[in-house]
């Protein structure tokens, strides 16, 4: 039986809270589904980790918070349940196991404090979606960062919480142990049935997990929807800088193992992606691109290094960087975007609602 089954159908998160500090104030009314990975997204100091620590009770917040059917707190009825009552998983941005348990008793200190008729979640399914099979004996001081943090997040998951909170679980750990851990996290988000909110501040971390958003400034939320709908708003904070990129929804079509490139076929037509990991046809993907990525064109191109070359209609262009330009396009029904430059934009003479060729000069897959 897979977790999904175990665990079964879910509904809504719902929070309102309010938490009024002397040089800070939190504002916020989430309405968040029942599954997936929602993330909260924004600059330090934006209230993140504030909202979850109040979700989970350990900030005294005014207000309400409701989990998939389940009343953690409504002020109305003077309904409070202390955080131990509260049915969730905290991981933390440091793993903080206990030293002197093995990776197996760690996992088990929640575990085995559950009544037998709430254990949804076993701790071999935990160890399996952690790949922790052969760590079990193991003790934490001889785990890499990676390890410890897999360990940190199986043991969280034992104890069958009806929402994993997560406060930027990858933060503390460099390039090649945020790496190792990010296949792990994708998978909870395939597999389990388990909401997971996920505080982070990277955009690559949301444009890679995420199937919600929620950004936050100064205690409000700011938008939230899905993040190929917030990405691609050029009034966002996600829409400038260097990292401005579109997320592609698209289907596997065709694998070229000699050349090493995938074919995705979206709404807007077929995107060639250069990697080393083959991909099964009829797979879903997500595929990340970079505006800066995208150059414009008001004819096909000939005789062209691209690979991709899209029809597309520009939708919204926007002032950037000094001398630079965001522009907004529809293909097939997708947003991309590209950034160029304000003479480019001159003299093509651009405007919105026109046809253009875009020609997206790097594709990268982002799960």
């Amino acid at each position: 039986m897979s977790a999904t089954d175990t665990l079964g159908e879910h509904e809504q998160i719902q929070a309102r809270l309010q938490l009024q500090r002397a040089d800070f104030s939190l504002d916020v009314q989430l309405e968040l589904p029942g599954k997936g990975v929602t993330a909260l997204f924004g600059p330090s100091g934006c209230g993140k980790t504030t909202c979850l620590r109040a979700i989970a009770g350990l900030e005294r917040a005014r207000g309400s918070v409701h989990v998939n059917g389940e009343t953690w707190q409504h002020d109305a009825t003077r309904t409070w349940l202390p955080t131990h009552r509260r049915a969730l998983g905290y991981v933390f941005q440091e793993a903080s196991l206990f030293a002197h348990m093995d990776v197996r008793r760690n996992m088990e200190y929640g575990w085995k404090r559950l009544p037998a008729a709430r254990r949804r979640v076993s701790l071999e399914q935990a160890v399996d979606l952690l790949g922790l099979s052969a760590l079990t004996q193991r003790m934490p001081q001889t785990l890499s960062g990676g390890e410890r943090q897999r360990v940190a997040i199986a043991r969280a998951l034992a104890a069958s919480p009806r929402v994993l909170l997560m406060d930027e679980p990858l933060a503390a750990l460099d390039a090649a142990r945020k790496a190792e851990v990010l296949p792990y996290l994708e998978r909870l988000q395939r597999e389990l049935s388990i909401p997971i909110l996920y505080v982070t501040h990277s955009a690559d971390e949301v444009a890679r997990l995420a199937t919600h958003l929620v950004l936050l400034r100064g205690g409000r939320v700011l938008a939230q929807g899905t993040p190929a709908e917030l990405m691609a708003r050029l009034d966002l904070p996600l829409a400038s800088g260097d990292g401005a990129a579109a997320l592609v929804q698209g289907r596997v079509q065709a694998w070229d193992a000699a050349d090493q490139l995938l074919s995705v076929g979206f709404g807007g037509g077929l995107l060639h992606v250069a990697t080393g990991h083959a991909r099964t046809v009829g797979d879903g993907v997500r595929l990340r691109v970079l505006a800066r990525d995208v150059s414009l064109a008001r004819s096909h191109p000939q005789a062209t290094s691209v690979l991709n070359v899209l029809p597309a209609r520009i939708v919204q262009i926007a002032p950037d960087a000094p001398g630079q330009v965001l522009v907004r396009l529809d293909a097939g029904g997708t947003a991309l975007m590209a950034r160029i430059t304000e003479r480019s934009r001159r003299e093509l003479a651009l405007t919105e609602g026109e046809a253009v060729f875009a020609q997206v000069k790097s594709v990268a897959l982002a799960d």
